[in-house]
């Protein structure tokens, strides 16, 4: 692919954080004595910790090495939720300078606080992965991810700043208006969901606009898992470098992983703020070595308002080894969470599986749905595949298309469907985060 002519030159050429270029042993050194802190901090300062290292039997002083950290109970989203909306604040109300919160839309929202500490660090570490991807100060940078309580479109818009770019925040969704802006004010990066940008490029081609014929250069995208083909399909239609950022609001927010643009393989996790561990997602008890995959699991090693112990995810991945950033690893792709797992007739799918199975066959889109049925009378749930055609092919190359998918399906993820290819844009598009799965069964 024949990138911008006037593309700036890698990371090479960007001035790095010390923490970025110290080797492992010193990386493992700082995390050891700032975790052994963070523990200590917030067995003194949050009730839930205290409670809970007490009923395991387990005391800040037991953390010696950071194999010790697997001793300590969990922190789940259902912890923030009992806690709401402040308990697990560890400094008095005075010190929080800013709260973020979850929608609440499958429960009581989780919400999170920063001080003015959490906030910089916050935005150094946003800046450093926008600057690992390609982003260098004096560009113009579309900020499409959502602002509000959410923390994508707060967190990048400081970081953007904090690295010396221009800022353009435009929120989600206007997608019309999302295209006159990348028209006129030409930015050179954007920050979105990777299926918003997809939707930002179909809507050019509908005006009649190419998509690779803009002034952007680089995106980097977060917020859903997304795959490989995914990437291929973006960096082609729209003539760019896409990367992945990676955070949760529980943990951060965007920033607490970020991949380089010169390598492309995964994002490095900023270790010098965050110890990672991978758990058998079904035995947790079992902590797994680097490449082996299962749950992440994140430790905050610097915040103050809300120091998070053993926070489970839900996210499937696994660690890697440290390449652009030798001393920090690689989370290998999401592959799915835990709670999006669709078990169909014993056998486990993601959303992200069919996405790469169908972006492998030319004749069918990216934008696809999967609907979870169980008809009148059967024992049995049925899954759907709504994908849409691309508009270059004709309805007779079709019928092909859907048996392709269907028996690839069937081959890799080792589940019968039905496949339903319909007609270009019939289909909900991203406004942000796009809902993949419609699960229509009836209620118990």
């Amino acid at each position: 692919m024949t990138l911008h002519a006037t593309e700036p030159a890698a990371a090479t050429d960007a001035v790095l954080d010390r923490e970025e270029t110290i080797s492992r042993d010193e990386l493992e050194a700082l995390q050891l004595s700032r975790l052994q802190h963070t523990v200590a901090y917030a067995y003194d300062r949050v009730p839930l910790y205290k409670r809970k290292f007490d009923e395991a039997g387990v005391h800040p002083t037991d953390l010696r090495e950071l194999a010790d950290l697997g001793k300590f109970p969990f922190t789940t989203k259902e912890d923030l939720r009992l806690e709401y909306p402040f308990g697990m604040f560890a400094v008095p109300q005075h010190e929080v300078a800013r709260i973020h919160a979850s929608s609440g839309t499958t429960g009581r929202a989780t919400v999170v606080g920063y001080t003015k500490k959490d906030l910089a660090d916050w935005a150094k570490l946003v800046a450093r992965s926008l600057r690992a991807s390609g982003v260098r100060p004096g560009m113009k940078v579309h900020n499409a991810y959502g602002y509000g309580l959410f923390t994508g479109g707060m967190g990048a818009h400081a970081g953007a700043e904090a690295l010396g770019c221009t800022v353009i925040p435009i929120s989600g969704g206007q997608t019309e208006r999302q295209i006159t802006l990348i028209q006129d004010f030409k930015p050179d990066a954007i920050l979105a969901t990777p299926t918003y940008l997809l939707t930002i490029a179909d809507a050019m081609m509908k005006q009649g606009i190419d998509p690779a014929s803009t002034s952007l250069k680089y995106a980097v995208l977060g917020a859903e898992p997304w795959t490989e083909e995914m990437r291929h399909e973006l960096e082609t239609t729209m003539n760019l470098k896409a990367c992945d950022i990676y955070g949760l609001s529980e943990v951060m927010g965007p920033g607490v992983a970020g991949e380089a643009v010169e390598t492309q393989d995964g994002s490095h996790i900023w270790e010098d703020h965050f110890r990672p561990e991978i758990i058998d997602a079904f035995d947790p008890t079992k902590v797994l070595g680097d490449g082996e995959h299962g749950e992440l699991v994140f430790t905050s090693l610097t915040k103050e308002a809300l120091p998070i112990i053993r926070y489970r995810t839900k996210d499937l991945t696994r660690l890697l080894p440290g390449t652009a950033r030798p001393a920090h690893r690689r989370m290998g792709r999401i592959t799915g969470r835990s709670d999006d797992m669709i078990i169909l007739r014993g056998v486990n799918l993601f959303p992200s599986q069919i996405e790469e199975i169908a972006l492998r066959i030319p004749e069918l889109s990216p934008h696809f749905q999967l609907e979870l049925t169980r008809p009148e009378g059967q024992r049995m749930d049925q899954l759907t595949v709504k994908i849409e055609r691309r508009e270059s092919v004709s309805v007779e190359g079709v019928a092909s298309a859907a048996k392709v998918l269907q028996q690839q399906i069937k081959i890799h993820v080792g589940s019968s469907c039905t496949v339903n290819v319909v007609e270009p844009g019939s289909l909900e598009r991203s406004n942000g985060k796009l809902r993949r799965i419609y699960d229509l069964r009836p209620k118990a």
